[in-house]
């Protein structure tokens, strides 16, 4: 949707304010490429390029780009509003599983650059915002579905990217001047604010250029406005002799990478209202946001015989997108950032694939315009095979496009389709339904080993009528609100041969344990493998007094069946685990595992590919 027509109402908007008293010396330094003002001519009809170095289209070897295309009711929903209305939800859903072929033509015949999608442009030089007509629907999508509510005049803006690292990277060149220990002024060195737990590959972009990462505590939901640790706390104590107070903040916040919270719209007001006093940027990576699971709340307290919560509405805000699914979830820090001051990264990566290395960012029309000049000496833009396949699945067949067709088989002719919104937005929700089961059955599989009973024997005779029970809590977790994770927390100070640092003789301390555990989850006949807590942890100080206590589980990778026996086998493997009486075997383990000392621990954390 173009500015122009935006409604009425905007105009009494705020005007964003202006961030540019935080941008990098270096982006400071960026001019918009001198090539730029020719775009607008390339849209003239019948005009002769001789200006640009672009190759001749006619020799692009590809005269079509075609695939089978899943069709959008391929994955069962679940339901947006459990126990409220949940029947009508799925009532009137067949999910058939019949593919549409996609076909993306040599050349379509039209001028308009918004409805063009061909290889003809695809495949060519392009602006570095992205391909034009996939630029056009994020930009309006993002706009109308998304966050139809955000309050500052004129509306948020879009800029392709080669997916969220892409559009970190990118941000950290804008925000950040790179610091080098013992050669710049400590007073200088930048600094970012995240959870005390965070996706390690964020740490792996951030230690390079010396930006020292600032844990903030959280909980349940996610990262604390207030009390101890919290984030009022860590700016308003802030000692600038350890550098710059930090004016960036990153979160996932929803299906937090590891934890799995969601924040709820009142914790982003409290959050944000901080981050509008102290002049905080706020880096908002949401690529799990469509996996938000309404059932996990009830399916927890089912589980556990608690009482069932009741039934809050996530979105309480006045503007609707129209699609029930969207308009249900938690809604982002764009729809209350009166200030300017959110970025959010999007991305493909979990709603069609990683390898389409794909995604955007959203915020300012400023800020993205200087995301755009960093890309134009850089990456340019993504993919013309992935954006222009990806717009023609989406968006749907463009009546100029569709007419390039004629002289193809009638098949093809009668298959040609794409999902549009409407179908794009099904998809969605068939996901969400697809990974909110997963979750929901590893759950209850791993809550039938969290505990392990143990009777003990009489030692009198006047007591062999009676019998000891003995209760231990191995483990515990929240029932994941979203995301792809489970955080487990295991009770490893209640293992039989658990001895606390600083004791005397073979200690088998927490961070010990934690490793032979891993290990031992990996033989047979376990065989599952698990992330280790110590790796998301923002510091090495984290890793060593808590982080060793935690395991993350994906349960989005694996296929139904084996999500289901290794949920069962890492319950099994936890209980064995225990059973465990001789140190000589756990020293074998941690032998095999080559033992973590605590200098290796901020080694564990750079295994980034496990983080994904």
């Amino acid at each position: 949707m173009d500015r122009s027509i935006d409604s009425v109402a905007d105009t009494a908007k705020p005007v964003a304010k202006d961030m540019s008293h935080h941008y990098s010396d270096l982006a400071k330094a960026r001019k918009p490429s001198s090539m730029k003002m020719f775009y607008k001519f390339f849209a003239i009809p019948g005009i002769a390029n001789f200006a640009g170095g672009l190759p001749n289209a006619k020799f692009f070897p590809f005269d079509t780009l075609e695939a089978q295309s899943a069709h959008p009711h391929r994955w069962r929903p679940t339901p947006n509003y459990p126990g409220v209305d949940a029947a009508a939800e799925t009532s009137s859903d067949n999910s058939p599983t019949a593919a549409s072929h996609v076909v993306v033509p040599h050349a379509a015949d039209t001028a308009d650059l918004d409805k063009k999608i061909d290889l003809t442009t695809a495949l060519q030089y392009g602006q570095a915002s992205g391909y034009p007509p996939l630029f056009s629907y994020i930009r309006q999508f993002t706009r109308e579905c998304l966050h139809p509510n955000v309050p500052y005049e004129g509306g948020p803006d879009v800029a392709l990217t080669v997916g969220s690292t892409d559009g970190f990277s990118k941000v950290l060149e804008l925000f950040v001047n790179t610091w080098v220990e013992g050669k710049n002024d400590i007073r200088e060195r930048p600094g970012m604010l995240a959870e005390v737990f965070i996706y390690p590959s964020i740490l792996n972009q951030a230690h390079p250029r010396g930006i020292q990462v600032c844990p903030v505590e959280m909980d349940d939901e996610g990262m604390a406005p207030y009390g101890p640790g919290g984030l009022e706390d860590v700016l308003a104590n802030w000692d600038d002799a350890k550098g710059k107070r930090p004016h960036l903040l990153y979160t996932v916040s929803m299906g937090h990478n590891p934890t799995s919270g969601i924040l709820s719209l009142q914790r982003r007001r409290e959050l944000y209202e901080i981050c509008s006093k102290y002049d905080v940027i706020i880096v908002e990576d949401e690529p799990y946001w469509y996996l938000q699971f309404p059932s996990a709340a009830i399916k927890e307290a089912q589980a556990r015989n608690k009482p069932i919560p009741e039934y809050k509405a996530a979105n309480t805000l006045p503007n609707k997108s129209g699609y029930p699914f969207l308009d249900s979830l938690v809604p982002s820090f764009l729809n209350i950032d009166v200030d300017g001051r959110v970025i959010r990264l999007d991305t493909f990566s979990k709603t069609v694939a990683p390898g389409c290395r794909l995604g955007w960012v959203t915020s300012t029309p400023a800020i993205c315009e200087r995301i755009v000049r960093i890309s134009e000496s850089g990456t340019q833009q993504p993919s013309g095979f992935v954006q222009s396949i990806i717009a023609e699945n989406i968006m749907g067949p463009q009546p100029e496009a569709a007419a390039a067709f004629a002289s193809r088989s009638r098949r093809d002719q009668a298959t040609f389709t794409g999902w549009k919104t409407e179908g794009w937005v099904r998809w969605l929700a068939g996901l969400r339904g697809e990974y909110e089961r997963r979750m929901n059955s590893m759950c209850s599989l791993l809550e039938e080993h969290a505990y392990q009973l143990k009777q003990s024997t009489p030692v009198r005779d006047a007591d062999s009528d009676w019998g000891v029970i003995t209760k231990t809590k191995l483990y515990e977790f929240e029932w994941p609100r979203g995301g792809m994770f489970l955080w487990v927390k295991v009770h490893f100070e209640e293992h039989p041969l658990f001895q606390a640092a600083g004791s005397q003789g073979n200690v088998i301390d927490g961070p010990a344990l934690s490793t032979a555990l891993m290990t031992f989850l990996t033989h047979k006949p376990y065989l599952v493998l698990v992330s280790p807590g110590m790796m998301f942890s923002t510091s090495p100080q984290i890793a060593v007094e808590r982080g060793w206590a935690y395991f993350r589980l994906c349960f989005a990778a694996e296929t139904d069946e084996k999500n289901s026996a290794c949920s069962t086998q890492f319950g099994q493997g936890v209980q064995k685990f225990w059973r465990i009486k001789k140190v000589a075997e756990l020293e074998a383990l941690l032998e095999e595992a080559g033992a973590l000392e605590a200098n290796e621990i901020e080694e564990l954390t750079n295994l980034g590919w496990m983080g994904c």
